[in-house]
């Protein structure tokens, strides 16, 4: 499977390939030792060792939901050791870290995250995944940061279905994360639909006049428009005209207003 190649971060310069760091006893400072680094070589068996068992115990679930707090438990036992990984990525200039021992534990936790709607941490998790190029393995079937663009974006259609908000400064940051990364339009274009419909709502909630909101729903509908270039069946066509004639109605009376002015 191809890893996103998302650009690289820094100077362009790298340090020398690090370590994964060891968290023994609840710290994520790297250990430079002989002693150390087999710690770190135990540590990483134990995340795999820990990895096989929950997969199997989640293939035993049938049920979505009950899939989801199984993984909403099992998560604060990778955090330490994730959290190490992501330190040792802070302290490289450049994009090349050294393996952790474990190569499938931080994109699996990565994905987990997305799955209990942690944006902060699985957001956190991408920008290490596609800047240092970590592959996601095989069960996946897609590259980081279509993954990583798929499910947050159908994450937030199935809120916005359900007429729930969902948070736009997470959808701004998956598109700034994945900007330039080659992906089907598909998949691209239920991140615009999302963002769009996102931007929409902000847009209807504005209350500081017309001028205000016609320029935040044209926002809205320029993204909308982009989806629906990118899939004509990404589900925007109704969305699209309702934007169209409030920008018209709000243009309306502006020009009115200022007449009347």
């Amino acid at each position: 499977m191809k890893a996103a190649s998302a650009p690289a971060s820094g100077s362009g310069h790298t340090h020398p390939a690090a370590t994964a760091p060891s968290v023994a006893a609840g710290h994520s400072a790297p250990i430079s030792t002989r002693e150390g680094s087999t710690a770190e070589s135990r540590l990483a068996a134990q995340m795999k060792i820990r990895l096989v068992h929950d997969l199997r115990r989640l293939k035993e679930i049938k049920s979505t939901e009950l899939k989801v707090a199984a993984k909403r438990q099992m998560l604060p036992e990778y955090r330490d050791w994730c959290d190490g990984l992501l330190q040792a990525g802070r302290s490289t200039i450049g994009n090349v870290l050294g393996s952790s021992g474990a190569e499938d534990v931080f994109p699996t936790i990565m994905v987990w995250s997305i799955d209990t709607g942690d944006w902060t941490r699985a957001l956190e998790m991408a920008e290490h995944v596609l800047r240092f190029g970590l592959v996601m393995p095989d069960r996946y079937k897609r590259d980081p940061a279509t993954l990583v663009v798929e499910e947050i974006a159908e994450a937030a259609i199935r809120a916005q279905a359900a007429s729930q908000v969902f948070p736009l400064d997470v959808l701004e940051q998956v598109e700034l994360l994945t900007v330039g990364v080659d992906m089907h339009d598909e998949v691209q274009a239920k991140l615009q639909k999302a963002l769009g419909v996102e931007l929409a709502r902000v847009a209807g909630e504005i209350d500081t006049g017309p001028t205000d909101f016609i320029a935040g729903a044209n926002r809205a509908l320029g993204v909308l428009r982009r989806a629906q270039d990118l899939n004509p069946r990404a589900g925007t066509k109704t969305r699209i005209t309702q934007l169209e004639k409030a920008i018209k109605a709000a243009t309306a009376f502006q020009e009115q207003a200022g007449t009347a002015g």
